[in-house]
């Protein structure tokens, strides 16, 4: 089994500093997003890929640990690394670093469950496209 990753990269805009010219914490949730869309396009597992098949994927969990300041100018790589899980859930986990030098600027976990599109209610069980995705990939 591998470890299956996508990293972006994002360049800090005006309008997402406050007046210290330190990115607004909020914003870091967007740039999560944003690596797992191009995770999920990297590898099949979009948000198109998971409605045509039924489903929704609301996020029920994020966790951010912020180590450094990202300032106005500066790059942003972020990594989001898929997280295999026996529950009916989308994991994972995400390491944010100034480009520049490296630099941990922070560390994030999300959690996503299945909803049925028809009726909004939970899934219990992993559904048979994640199951096909995960043989695909070796995780079954």
């Amino acid at each position: 089994m591998s470890k299956l990753s996508e990293s972006i990269e994002i360049a800090i805009r005006f309008s997402e500093v406050d007046s210290l010219r330190i990115v607004w914490h909020g914003h870091y949730v967007k740039y999560l997003e944003e690596a797992r869309e191009a995770f999920g396009r990297r590898y099949g597992l979009g948000y198109c890929d998971v409605e045509k098949a039924g489903f929704a994927t609301p996020i029920v969990k994020i966790d951010i640990d912020y180590k450094r300041q990202l300032r106005y100018s500066d790059t942003a790589l972020v990594e989001a690394v898929y997280v295999d899980s026996a529950a009916a859930k989308l994991i994972f986990d995400y390491v944010i670093r100034l480009k520049s030098t490296g630099e941990m600027i922070a560390t994030a976990r999300t959690v996503q469950v299945f909803l049925f599109l028809d009726s909004r209610e939970l899934s219990l069980n992993i559904p048979d496209f994640v199951l096909e995705w995960k043989k695909k990939y070796n995780y079954i």
